[in-house]
């Protein structure tokens, strides 16, 4: 370990450490240090029972395994066909122009009736109760004016979680819902002293050689620079 020096941010950092874990030993702010000192922030992946080195390096493996997100397509339709070239006959809403077709609906006079009901602009009454009235036509050149030219449905590039399964428009959207709902952060100190979970051989490599008798006994050389830290190393090398 390349040795450097202990500035008053990292002094700081360590003291907090120390007064916020009383029953600190000198591994556990050792592991604080190199933590700090390597930028290691270690996760969690439940899925898999592993810790990983950092979450850059599990989305890099899962990007690898294909075990995160996959490429599919889908297909947008623009609006559903209320009248085409085959419509024999409409019924028209007088309110809103609204028409449907004998052939683009199963059933287009309980539709028609249905609407008007519920119609917004429809402010005619009958008995308190709104006016159930439409139109009917089976003369083509009325039905050719409602025919609307139905724009080609369009096909997409999407991807799909293979976490959840759900579909997202861009893979920085899926990670997002990753890092969210399937990691949890986990101290240096944590990753070494559970044992539910299995250790990432890139992690585990780098915390077997940072955890060396030559490197603890070169970072209580550090300490041993800053009076703060002299009743604690008393009473971890007694």
């Amino acid at each position: 370990m390349t040795s450097i020096q202990i500035n008053e941010k990292l002094k700081n950092d360590l003291l907090k450490f120390i007064k916020t874990n009383k029953k600190i030993d000198l591994i556990a702010l050792y592991l604080f240090y190199v933590e700090n000192k390597f930028k290691i922030n270690p996760v969690m992946f439940p899925k898999e029972k592993m810790i990983y080195k950092s979450l850059e390096d599990l989305i890099k493996h899962l990007e690898k395994e294909k075990q995160l997100y996959r490429e599919t397509e889908i297909k947008i339709q623009f609006g559903k066909e209320s009248v085409n070239e085959d419509t024999k006959k409409i019924y028209i809403c007088p309110f809103t122009g609204k028409a449907f077709g004998d052939n683009t609906h199963p059933n287009p006079q309980d539709a028609i009736y249905d609407w008007v009901s519920r119609c917004k602009e429809n402010t005619e009454r009958v008995g308190g109760l709104k006016a159930k009235r439409f139109f009917i036509s089976d003369d083509p050149e009325i039905i050719k004016k409602y025919i609307k030219v139905r724009k080609e449905p369009i096909t997409k590039t999407v991807f799909s979680s293979v976490i959840n399964g759900k579909l997202f428009n861009s893979k920085k959207a899926i990670i997002e819902d990753f890092k969210k709902n399937y990691i949890k952060k986990i101290s240096l100190y944590e990753v070494q002293s559970q044992n539910k979970f299995k250790i990432h051989d890139d992690l585990l490599t780098f915390i077997q050689d940072e955890l060396t008798e030559e490197k603890i006994q070169e970072f209580v050389e550090l300490l041993s620079e800053h009076k703060e830290f002299e009743k604690h190393l008393k009473k971890w090398l007694s």
